[in-house]
């Protein structure tokens, strides 16, 4: 069975042409959306068609054809394109989409596996499957819906690349879960402004501690006049310089130098690798002028998901 699709998906790619191209431009220059639809087996590949466009940049959304002659024709614009996907183009419940797209003049690119039907009359770009049969005995759709699925992804990928569309925007559109996580910034989750526990190395501290334990990160970013981190005090600092005279020395005393820092736009992810290989749980993010904005915790991470 999968050879079968197999050979399906090999004779799709070599049947890429100048419609797939024109496919591309026409729904890369609408005003509208793209309104995707299909009955049964099609329906079912239309959906996940519309749900990719969606989340890779192209507005788009499915219409059940059932229901588009019960008043779900009324979502569906004069700037708007379709994609209608049918094994036969004769799908009667395809027909009320058809006749409104004719009528309003909103342009229709067809699936099909027959070159010669009533949706491929009717379209102004159609796309002929390759006649590899299907991979089930009893002709069930198998490789047909395959290729429809296969060329769904082909035009999404096509489009946001032709858009310029990033991982960036990606994650925008999917702020949840593995695939959201993946794309946070630090400069999303570290703390700010009065957040940031900062002091000088010229202070004593009895005050470097008080800043510390107000602001519960764990440490305290030492900066000198211009505002840029030249040191830091942790937790575990305190504990192994624990005596008599600890509160009466300069915090340069015991500060460690050159702490590491990082730019805001850098993935969190890559900011917690960066922690685990060090094995600490701060990182100072800096701006262009290397001047402290921001202090994110290994803690701040976690809770985002990311791990």
């Amino acid at each position: 069975m999968l050879d079968r699709e197999i050979e399906g998906l090999t004779a799709l790619l070599g049947s890429l042409d100048q419609k797939f191209i024109d496919s591309v431009e026409l729904l890369s220059n609408l005003k509208g959306r793209v309104i995707v639809s299909g009955m049964g087996k099609s329906g079912h590949i239309a959906r996940k068609i519309a749900a990719t466009l969606a989340s890779t940049g192209t507005t788009a959304f499915f219409v059940h054809p059932g229901e588009a002659s019960h008043g779900d024709l009324g979502m569906i614009t004069e700037d708007d394109a379709l994609i209608l996907l049918s094994n036969s183009g004769e799908t009667a419940e395809l027909h009320a989409l058809i006749a409104y797209a004719k009528r309003f003049s909103i342009p229709i690119i067809s699936i099909v596996r027959k070159d010669t039907s009533t949706l491929v009359n009717a379209s102004q770009i159609s796309f002929v499957l390759p006649a590899i049969p299907e991979a089930s005995p009893i002709n069930a759709p198998t490789t047909s819906t395959t290729m429809m699925l296969a060329w769904g992804d082909a035009i999404s990928v096509a489009l946001f690349e032709k858009k310029g569309f990033n991982s960036e925007d990606f994650s925008v559109y999917h702020p949840g879960g593995k695939l959201g996580s993946a794309f946070i910034r630090i400069k999303e989750l570290m703390k700010k402004n009065d957040e940031m526990p900062i002091v000088t190395s010229d202070i004593l501290m009895s005050e470097t501690i008080i800043i510390m334990t107000s602001k519960s990160l764990g440490c305290a970013a030492v900066v000198d006049d211009n505002g840029t981190p030249i040191g830091i005090v942790t937790d575990g600092d305190l504990r192994r310089h624990m005596g008599e005279k600890l509160l009466s020395i300069k915090t340069a005393d015991i500060m460690h130098k050159d702490p590491l820092t990082v730019p805001k736009e850098m993935l969190a992810a890559e900011a917690l690798s960066i922690m685990n290989d060090k094995e600490i749980t701060s990182l100072f993010a800096v701006d262009d002028n290397n001047k402290l904005i921001g202090i994110i915790h290994i803690h701040d991470i976690l809770r985002a998901g990311i791990s």
